[in-house]
């Protein structure tokens, strides 16, 4: 992806840097969880969501330290930021499709988090039933980047990203990592096509993107999703023969559409 194309979709909240959160967590889906059940509301701001963590401590942590190295990682994983549209987005599905959050979560950390969204290539290319070992995907990662990491970190690094497969349902198993099937739901399914709308991807295309892939289901169980969402008013999806068309009216702001045209 070039500078252009980088700096045109990083608007929208995405980040590109080398930076990760899974050098010392995971995408963190229980303190997300009940930091937004805490806070309830569209409307709160990033210092509503920051004063949560650090001085309510609605997340029980044990010192002022924790609280806001948790923040921090937060809001590098998601914003936190209601003017930020991925969040945005992520929000208005997040209490719509219970079900849908640990992929909610995913999304919306892949395109923020860079070891994530490195590791997708490895995890999802491995077959149902399959083993997914920790010391393979550290080889991986050495071997995107040999000696960025030590073998410490490389260690906790594959530990923490294997947790987050396995709480967006790619992994199953505690010690044993065993590949099985994420649950693709209508929410996610909606997020995934969004995050690729935003990317500047239309039509039927939307269903192949790197974020579609993630939903771990085939392009007609996610055409079938996304219908499930349009009937509820979720989306727009639209399907005349082989012409697709999802349009997001809930979801963007005037300026945002501004900056799609401009994509355009």
């Amino acid at each position: 992806m070039n500078e252009e194309k980088i700096n045109e979709i990083s608007r929208f909240g995405f980040r590109f840097g080398k930076g990760s959160v899974h050098t010392a967590r995971t995408m963190m889906l229980e303190d997300l969880q009940l930091l937004l059940s805490y806070v309830g509301s569209p409307d709160a701001s990033k210092s509503d969501y920051l004063k949560a963590i650090e001085k309510d401590n609605c997340l029980c942590k044990r010192s002022g330290k924790n609280r806001k190295l948790t923040g921090r990682h937060l809001v590098y994983l998601y914003s936190l930021d209601p003017s930020v549209t991925v969040f945005r987005a992520l929000l208005y599905f997040w209490s719509r499709d219970v079900d849908g959050q640990p992929l909610l979560a995913l999304l919306c950390a892949y395109g923020r988090d860079s070891l994530l969204r490195m590791s997708a290539h490895f995890i999802l290319k491995f077959t149902e039933e399959s083993t997914v070992s920790r010391t393979a995907l550290e080889k991986y990662i050495d071997g995107k980047g040999p000696g960025r990491f030590s073998k410490a970190t490389l260690k906790s690094t594959a530990q923490n990203l294997n947790s987050t497969w396995t709480k967006s349902g790619h992994l199953v198993g505690k010690n044993r990592k065993i590949r099985s099937r994420a649950r693709a739901t209508p929410g996610s399914v909606s997020y995934a096509l969004f995050l690729g709308y935003l990317a500047g991807i239309r039509g039927e295309a939307l269903f192949m993107t790197e974020y579609a892939h993630l939903l771990d289901c085939s392009e007609q169980n996610a055409m079938e999703l996304a219908e499930i969402a349009s009937r509820r008013g979720w989306i727009i999806f639209k399907r005349v023969g082989n012409v697709i068309e999802v349009q997001f009216p809930n979801l963007l702001t005037a300026q945002e559409r501004e900056w799609i045209r401009e994509q355009n």
